[in-house]
């Protein structure tokens, strides 16, 4: 009998606390990701910032491409030569890509770094401007009413912080 009083107590307050669950609200990561006017801008100064860079490659590719045509029809004495010149715009090719590579993934880095504090103050404000004591991600929720979903306003925050 104690056990069963015991259950029924712990039953109840289980549906007690059930009654004042925490508020809930949810956010499409990918759309505020996606209209992320910060990221935008980020893209497109790292386009802007490796368009030489990348001009160099091509040119080396088509440089390295001509010293192999020339070596299908070089003599033995400009084969030497030609492959010299061949490994030198080869490891020049090989340098440059090297150093695009980790110019890109630490501006990436970088980027994602500050994306990620805007978005983790941006929820905070929206938590407390809602009253509510989670926002979960859209996409690993099953369902949900769509009053409870600030994504809008997630994307307005941050497209607001500078």
């Amino acid at each position: 009998m104690k056990t069963l009083t015991m259950l029924m107590l712990g039953l109840g307050l289980t549906v007690s606390a059930l009654g004042n669950a925490a508020g809930l609200a949810v956010v499409d990561l990918a759309k505020v990701v996606e209209n992320s006017t910060y990221l935008k801008q980020q893209n497109a100064s790292l386009t802007q910032s490796i368009k030489p860079t990348s001009t160099k490659l091509e040119q080396l590719n088509k440089e390295i491409e001509s010293l192999q045509q020339r070596a299908q029809s070089a003599n033995q004495g400009d084969l030497q030569k030609l492959s010299a010149q061949f490994q030198a715009k080869v490891n020049e090719f090989t340098t440059t890509q090297q150093g695009l590579q980790a110019k890109v993934q630490s501006s990436i880095q970088a980027s994602n770094n500050v994306f990620e504090t805007r978005l983790k103050q941006a929820a905070e404000q929206l938590r407390k401007e809602n009253n509510v004591d989670f926002i979960l991600n859209k996409n690993t929720v099953i369902a949900s009413d769509a009053q409870y979903d600030l994504t809008d306003k997630m994307i307005q925050k941050i497209n607001a912080m500078k």
